[in-house]
């Protein structure tokens, strides 16, 4: 078996962490060819140091200069390069094989695109590839003959529960029901919502996460960003896409079938089940997650959205994901703009957890989507929707 040249987008992150992890049992099927990050250059040449990259790429000039420098001083081989053409032309590298794109947010958009293009095995960590640029991406991957691949527990855990032939989901297919754990929120009176820190929303009960989509999973906006993607991802109705809070996350997602089975992937919340699937995809490899012990399971509980008045008060973002959805083309990249703004205002200390929502709001009544229907048109309105955030943000803090 020829082995696989890995290209992970984000490899600093924790999904690109457990990349790492996953391959490194797989010597024999992967090869770690290309590693990109943010602003974390120590970490990044602490990972070229054990995996001898090809490739490395650093997000600005200055922080490529620094791994550069340092990679010279070690004596590494390893290339290093910066800035976001340099990571459009990492993943067209014929040399590539499988791109793993974890970078959070919508700057993980080109990258994706250009992944799609170059007929990549695409690996999509970043769901903002389908909240923002749905159409464009999706194109993209049917044109360049990629093979996209979910590594989001719950787009995972629904793909393999699906029918292998996806000719089959309409007619089988009754509804996808997305698991939440409901954050570290779900008991807390609403009133109290305003005061929490950013401290407390990061501290997720059962998966360990970055600080954006620990806050997300707060506000559970990473569900809202979820069903988004399942309706992309899947070509399902979001009135056949449903959310239920199951705060155990042993089961990741379920699909209910118009015979009214149910088929639903369980598993220990453990980010290298899902990579391991992806990566190994069709076949199977140990991941290195800790194996259920049913003997000792705790119960496996669900509560419903529309049957706890609270929650929607808890969860008020929940439900922008069907009011966007059934909106134009364009106002999902709004939403998500909105919230990418309003998190990290959340995060610096200027507004409190609770105006998160309202700076979503704001913005989606401010933007118009216009119809969006190239790429630059989406950038354009992320633009301006960042722009709208940011306003609300600062009259926030002035109030």
């Amino acid at each position: 078996m020829n082995k696989q040249r890995l290209a992970i987008l984000g490899s600093t992150g924790s999904v690109g962490v457990n990349t790492l992890e996953v391959a490194s049992r797989h010597t024999d099927r992967f090869e770690v060819f290309a590693l990109t990050a943010s602003t974390q250059t120590d970490l990044l040449l602490a990972q070229c140091v054990k995996f001898k990259p090809t490739y490395a790429v650093m997000a600005s000039a200055s922080h490529g200069q620094d791994l550069k420098r340092k990679c010279r001083e070690l004596g590494l081989t390893t290339r290093v390069f910066y800035g976001a053409p340099a990571l459009v032309d990492l993943v067209g590298n014929p040399q590539v094989d499988v791109v793993m794109a974890a970078i959070v947010g919508a700057a993980g958009l080109a990258p994706c695109l250009a992944a799609a293009r170059a007929g990549k095995r695409l690996l999509l960590a970043n769901k903002e590839a389908l909240v923002v640029g749905a159409g464009v991406f999706l194109e993209a991957v049917k044109k360049g003959g990629a093979r996209l691949l979910p590594i989001d527990s719950e787009h995972s855990a629904i793909f393999q529960s699906l029918p292998a032939d996806p000719a089959a989901w309409p007619l089988q297919v009754d509804k996808i029901i997305l698991t939440a754990s409901g954050g570290p929120f779900r008991k807390r009176a609403v009133g109290e919502l305003r005061h929490v820190t950013p401290e407390q929303a990061c501290a997720h009960p059962n998966w360990i996460m970055g600080r954006k989509i620990s806050v997300d999973s707060a506000t559970m906006m990473n569900k809202a960003l979820e069903v988004i993607e399942a309706h992309f991802l899947f070509d399902i109705t979001p009135d056949k896409l449903e959310v239920v809070i199951h705060p155990q996350s042993i089961i990741h997602s379920m699909v209910q079938y118009v015979d009214n089975s149910v088929i639903a992937q369980l598993g220990t919340p453990d980010m290298k089940t899902p990579i391991a699937y992806g990566l190994s995809w069709p076949d199977r490899v140990v991941s290195g997650a800790s194996a259920l012990d049913f003997g000792r399971l705790q119960d496996m509980t669900f509560e419903s959205l529309d049957g706890d008045h609270n929650h929607r008060q808890r969860f008020p973002g929940l439900a922008l994901a069907w009011e966007s959805l059934r909106a134009p083309t364009g106002t999902t990249a709004i939403l998500n703009a909105a919230n990418e703004i309003a998190v990290q205002a959340f995060l610096e200390g200027q507004i409190r957890f609770d105006q998160i929502h309202a700076v979503n709001l704001q913005t989606l009544e401010s933007v118009s989507p216009s119809g969006a229907v190239t790429l630059d048109d989406l950038l354009a309105i992320d633009g301006e929707s960042r722009a709208t955030a940011s306003m609300a943000v600062a009259n926030m803090r002035k109030a």
